[in-house]
């Protein structure tokens, strides 16, 4: 398990990006009230630099890049981007998962 970033690209401004995050949270967690963890921990941060929003999972390889193909199809052609994370970014997804799965 490590920390992925996928990096969606193409918005004209902060706030474009920000109405982003509910389709690409549906993805992941279609059911946003449901019992238990989500399949795969996440988050949504923007970059400093740019007005790319960035989805931090924690995933195996083969996960991040199925979760990665299910964001591309609700993006509207925007570029995603697949990228191992700097875990320090989203810190909380790894005690996410440590707490949800405590002898995994």
């Amino acid at each position: 398990m490590k920390t992925y970033e996928l990096r969606i690209q193409g918005f004209s401004g902060t706030g474009e990006a920000l109405e982003m995050q509910e389709p690409v949270a549906r993805v992941l967690c279609p059911v946003e009230a449901h019992n238990g963890p989500c399949d795969v921990p996440w988050g949504f941060t923007l970059a400093d630099e740019s007005h790319d929003l960035l989805l931090g999972i924690y995933a195996t390889p083969e996960k991040a890049a199925e979760v990665a193909e299910k964001v591309r199809a609700v993006v509207g052609g925007r570029t995603v981007l697949l990228a191992e994370g700097d875990p320090s970014r989203f810190e909380e997804l790894i005690e996410q998962y440590q707490i949800e799965h405590p002898n995994g």
